[in-house]
């Protein structure tokens, strides 16, 4: 896991290698362990390396290979590099490494842009080809390694935070008025290609994008799992518990590869104590595990810890508890919401950010349960949406999930900031219309894992640990575990409150107080009910000079907001006055103006 950055030069010039050191510069938190750039002709890359997979210098990026003429910059993990590697030496590559990029680099040379398909893990990279200034920009199939660009007549820079790309000047970062729809509908998810800022994007999921010296470019989109049936598994509770159990252990296993020790985030929910108790089935003595809570605030508890004391017992872990008090929220939100690439508002984004910061003093990687809920139905809403037809997909999704009406969300904006029509309405509609989901929650589920996912949760839990060094990984987005819950019938997900098939699994293997307990999430209460003193640091970005200038939100509803602080809820019950606070408070942190 790393931080990487370039640019390409379309106007025959040279790169800006200045900005390309400043890039590489921000990015230092992501990759702690190393430094390196390289430039040739029109192509300039920057590296921050976080040790993982071969610990020595031949690991170092950029990575020429100067046999093949190609030069590669790689941020994530490919779990099946040994087993690629041999098969790439048995084709005659000769390798001077033991590193998953180099790894990437032949499979670019035997392969070309079909690589991805061989890659199994997370990653984002660009490989460049010496001789003909061709670069291929890739990213994994879900989204969990970040990729940015921002892009004029003359030259493409790339990053893999916003921030960097902000260091490296010259981004228009005005406001892009639809993905600002899509964030006041969304709980603050952008979905790709678009961010806040109209001058940078996102490379999509599961893309390849080629550019071509001249600035052409081509996207390809290389893996889309089919959300219908699979009759030679139909509709058995026993047959789908039994793959889904083989799947998950082997999504637990493959991420177990590294050469440094790894731990477990143990909130004690059904998915990171699923992973535990998997990871204990595989001989994993001594684990390490984390878990973290806050105080209580308005009698609602800051903390799990009985449950996660339950699976740390079971399963003899090293485990680690962490108290915050409320008065560390002021300087921890700020921290984190520093730490974002692009706003986000779940409360749980400051836990992860403090949690990643102590766990980074004991390890280097560790597994999370990130996806589950959206892999396997576990959201309270989803029956709601399963209850509709086919052909109502899009109104049910809308009705279940946003967070207010277009026209709510438009009495909230400036008429400058509004995107005149009804812009995420419009990407539902569109999406839900692709043929491939057989029901209304198959499509939802589509939706949810390939559009919004990678934007939250998937990036929340990347820049949150990425910030102190620490390489998270998700083994319920496995895409050979996302393939197979694709094609699991509705019913043997939405039965037990959701997950159900996980839960038959969890029973198998878990305290039933784990299984059976309602859902929970990572409490934040100081933050949901914007006790003080987080409300007098949203009251005091919201009434800043720069906040005036922008003037993004209707000032009276600012105000009714600011009057009645824990009042105002969206549709989902989240906090109304911390969604529009972090917009302003995350374009104040990166100089935003």
């Amino acid at each position: 896991m790393c931080g990487l950055s370039g640019e390409v030069r379309f106007d025959g010039g040279r790169p800006d290698l200045a900005a390309v050191e400043r890039m590489t510069d921000v990015l230092e938190p992501r990759g702690p362990d190393g430094r390196g750039a390289w430039s040739q002709g029109s192509v300039a890359l920057g590296h921050r390396r976080l040790k993982i997979i071969d610990l020595s210098e031949r690991g170092a990026q950029p990575m020429a290979d100067p046999q093949l003429g190609l030069t590669a910059v790689f941020n994530g993990c490919i779990y099946n590099h040994r087993e690629l590697r041999a098969r790439l030496e048995a084709l005659g590559h000769r390798f001077f490494s033991d590193s998953d990029t180099e790894v990437v680099v032949k499979a670019y040379a035997q392969w070309g842009r079909s690589c991805v398909d061989h890659l199994v893990g997370m990653f984002a990279f660009a490989v460049v080809e010496q001789l003909t200034g061709r670069v291929m920009l890739g990213r994994d199939r879900l989204g969990i390694k970040p990729l940015y660009v921002a892009q004029d007549r003359d030259r493409l820079r790339f990053a893999s935070t916003v921030p960097a790309l902000l260091a490296g000047g010259g981004v228009d970062t005005s406001l892009d008025p639809v993905a600002l729809h899509q964030y006041l509908s969304w709980h603050g998810t952008v979905v790709a290609p678009r961010t806040v800022l109209a001058g940078v994007r996102k490379v999509p999921p599961a893309t390849v994008r080629v550019i071509e010296p001249d600035g052409t470019q081509h996207d390809h989109c290389y893996w889309q799992p089919s959300y219908t049936r699979r009759p030679e598994l139909g509709e058995d509770p026993a047959l789908w518990q039994e793959a889904v159990h083989e799947a998950l252990r082997t999504a637990v296993r493959r991420r177990t590869v590294a050469d440094v020790p790894v731990g477990v985030l143990l909130s004690g929910g059904l998915d990171s104590s699923l992973i535990t108790a998997l990871l204990a089935e595989e001989g994993h003595g001594e684990l390490a595990t984390f878990a973290m809570g806050f105080e209580e605030e308005n009698g609602e508890a800051g903390d799990e810890f009985r449950y996660s004391d339950l699976v740390a017992r079971r399963f003899a872990t090293d485990h680690h508890q962490f108290m915050i008090p409320s008065d560390r929220l002021p300087s921890a939100l700020d921290a984190a919401i520093g730490a974002m690439s692009e706003p986000m508002i779940s409360h749980d984004t400051v836990a992860f950010h403090l949690l990643a910061e102590q766990v980074s003093k004991e390890v280097k990687v560790v597994l999370c349960g990130q996806g589950a809920d959206e892999v396997f139905a576990g959201y309270h809403w989803y029956p709601q949406i399963a209850a509709a037809a086919r052909s109502d997909a899009d109104e049910a999704y809308a009705a279940a999930y946003f967070d207010r009406t277009h026209g709510e969300l438009t009495a909230m904006l400036h008429p400058d900031f509004a995107a005149g029509h009804d812009a995420s309405t419009e990407f539902v509609r569109s999406h839900m219309a692709a043929p491939g989901a057989d029901t209304a929650l198959d499509a939802a589920l589509r939706m949810d894992v390939h559009a919004l996912m990678p934007d939250d949760p998937v990036k929340r839990i990347d820049n949150m640990t990425m910030a102190w060094g620490l390489e998270a990984r998700v083994p319920f987005l496995d895409h050979e575990l996302v393939e197979l819950a694709a094609a699991c019938p509705p019913g043997l997900k939405l039965a037990q409150g959701g997950k159900a098939v996980l839960k038959d699994i969890g029973r198998t293997l878990l305290p039933a107080e784990v299984v059976d307990r309602p859902k929970g999430y990572f409490p934040v209460p100081a933050v949901r009910h914007m006790a003080q003193p987080v409300l007098a640091r949203v009251r005091e970005a919201l009434t800043a000079p720069e906040a005036r200038r922008r003037n993004i939100f209707d000032q009276g509803n600012v105000a009714g907001l600011l009057a009645a602080p824990d009042r105002h809820r969206t549709r989902r019950g989240a906090n109304t006055l911390w969604q529009v606070a972090t917009l302003e408070i995350w374009l104040q942190a990166h100089g935003i103006h």
